[in-house]
């Protein structure tokens, strides 16, 4: 960031902002207490020149970024931080490396990290973030609630990490194969994996009952010097990093001759809890030129619903899809989506709030949704046309996908309204390696029980690797096979921390 330029200095809740917390206070506590998501109101301040990402590696960017938006870790903080996170353990040294499908589409590779999910490159920062805003002599337990992905890669990046403790919950029978293996055999002496009877729906608002739950807090304070905190997107510390790569994208294109600096770009998003592409409305706020934030669903289509209707409602059937990380009814970022967009009203967020609380719904008002819609539109994809994209992206382009991935690209290819002249960059969240039997079967290929011969064959007839550590899982030992009812979590938690 230019000498000068402005920072953000403050974070407060969505519901309220009497409240102000420095970045490393809003990273510790992730959850607001009165529920809320922690925001600041200094993003437009920060205005970053689009000139000034073209030509830097994916630190660079990294630094530049995060500088403004966590302006209280000083600049060997962060660097020390950004060096730990995106080292070796990433395959591909650009990290998120973006490749031009033709036709002026273009994906942005997100899972080049040790667990091949988007979610690693945020997740291999926060911990280091996290170990930086700790008290002394204090201990943070990180709760972390996942439908699918979250929960390895919060693993991978806490494993044995000083000062802190993980537990994962994750929804039983609701993630693949491989995603349940990959966390139920994570090595680590500080960790705890559990499934929960339900939906991640289900084991998320548990979760966020925890971080409210007072006296829990003041029980884990007292007897085991130990603070809860999150790893999910509703934290602070795993949101700004994910703005990075929008930022990155947007230079590698410069870097590539495809635009000038100030060109827009628009950017399409598979996403079921809203984080993934909050981060690229956080990245036009600070000056990116963004034309267009597109929300692909799956059949859970509660975002597509709510930016067409602006009626938010969770009062409908759950279905288990072959995207299963986007299975989800409640998506907690649109929180802070509703907050700028609302300019800020904390009055009408909490309102809105306490109606998808009570009834299962809100309705925003009319003026609100248009300004909404003025930069997000939507789409979806049920599980037909998930397979069908990711057979036509293979044919057409010769580039693998996954389910998740394909969303977004149905939703895209599907687009009428298009500027062919303004570049599209679909966010690929995942490897197809993750899911090779949704892959095979997409692709015409046999599909044997194990998912590891699936792999094999995946790898075999499209002459591509199946990552390391996907592969090797197979002959993994399982570590965790626990599996409670929601109402039984707080206790697990309680649990995991004295015994820690």
């Amino acid at each position: 960031m230019a000498e000068g330029q402005a920072t953000v200095s403050t974070y407060h809740s969505t519901r309220g902002g009497k409240e102000q917390l420095q970045s490393k206070q809003a990273i510790r506590r992730g959850l607001a207490p009165d529920g809320g998501l922690y925001v600041s109101d200094g993003l437009d301040a920060l205005t970053i020149d689009p000139a000034d990402v073209a030509g830097l590696d994916y630190k660079g960017t990294a630094k530049l970024v995060l500088s403004g938006l966590l302006s209280d870790y000083t600049s060997p903080e962060l660097d020390s931080c950004l060096d730990a996170a995106y080292g070796e353990q990433w395959s591909d040294p650009a990290i998120t490396p973006l490749v031009d499908l033709g036709g002026n589409d273009f994906v942005l590779e997100l899972f080049r990290g040790p667990t091949s999910a988007f979610k690693d490159v945020a997740l291999q920062l926060l911990p280091r973030l996290m170990a930086l805003a700790g008290d002394d002599g204090e201990r943070i337990m990180v709760l972390t609630a996942t439908s699918g992905d979250t929960g390895k890669a919060a693993l991978a990046g806490f494993a044995d990490a000083p000062g802190t403790g993980i537990t994962v919950f994750y929804p039983q029978g609701k993630v693949s194969q491989i995603q349940r293996l990959q966390m139920v055999t994570q090595e680590g002496g500080n960790l705890q994996v559990c499934a929960v009877r339900g939906n991640f729906d289900d084991a998320q608002s548990a979760v966020k009952s925890i971080f409210a739950d007072a006296d829990l807090a003041h029980e884990l304070d007292k007897k085991a010097s130990t603070v809860l905190s999150s790893a999910n997107s509703i934290n602070v510390g795993r949101l700004a990093p994910q703005v990075v790569y929008y930022f990155r994208a947007y230079g590698s294109l410069m870097e590539r001759g495809v635009i000038r600096p100030g060109d827009p770009v628009e950017f399409c998003v598979p996403t079921g809890n809203f984080g993934d592409v909050l981060a690229g409305y956080y990245a036009k706020m600070m000056g990116l030129p963004v034309a267009r934030l597109t929300v692909a669903s799956d059949r859970n289509r509660v975002l597509n619903d709510f930016l067409t209707t602006g009626v938010y409602d969770r009062n409908r059937p759950f279905y288990a899809t072959t995207s299963p990380s986007m299975d989800i009814l409640i998506s907690s970022n649109l929180e802070r989506m509703l907050y700028y967009m609302a300019g800020g009203d904390t009055e009408l967020i909490a309102s809105l709030m306490a109606d998808l609380e009570s009834k299962g719904r809100y309705q925003v008002p009319e003026a609100l949704l248009t300004r909404i819609r003025g930069l997000f539109s939507c789409g979806w994809a049920d599980e037909d046309q998930v397979g069908s994209a990711i057979s036509d992206c293979w044919e057409d382009r010769g580039y693998l996908i996954d389910p998740h991935t394909a969303c977004g690209y149905q939703v895209m290819t599907g687009q009428t309204d298009r500027d062919p002249a303004v570049p599209r960059v679909l966010l690929s969240t995942a490897s197809p390696y993750k899911f090779p039997r949704v892959v095979c079967q997409s692709l015409g290929l046999e599909t044997p029980d194990s998912d590891f011969d699936c792999m094999d064959i995946l790898a075999e007839s499209t002459n591509t690797r199946p990552p390391k550590a996907l592969r090797t899982l197979e002959n993994a030992p399982v570590r965790f096979q626990d599996c409670i009812d929601p109402g039984d979590m707080s206790d697990y938690v309680r649990h995991a921390v004295m015994q820690s």
